[in-house]
């Protein structure tokens, strides 16, 4: 439930701003500040945290997490990612309708 809460806390400011922008007519920054967003979670927000875990020593109080398919979950938005700015670029890197 909390993973859900956090989710929906993050994802919706990113959804107001991009219909807000959207209405001033400038399409071009919404689907960007929706890829920017979901490329810096990508590149920043799954590598910090592994990094801190792996620097910081196990204290005894400490909850393993099972991370069975998290590599797998990786690797297709990694792709998805890799997709897109390959479809952007293609079009010139201008949005078309």
């Amino acid at each position: 439930m909390g993973l859900t809460v956090l989710a929906a806390g993050t994802s919706v400011p990113d959804l107001i701003l991009c219909v807000i922008v959207s209405r001033m007519g400038k399409g071009d920054m919404a689907v960007s500040s929706s890829i920017g967003s979901n490329i810096f979670d990508i590149l920043v927000g799954l590598p910090i945290p592994w990094l801190v875990y792996t620097l910081v020593p196990r204290l005894p109080g400490t909850v393993t997490i099972q991370t069975n398919g998290l590599w797998k979950s990786m690797v297709v938005m990694i792709i998805m990612m890799v997709v897109i700015v390959a479809m952007v670029h293609c079009q010139g890197w201008k949005m078309t309708r």
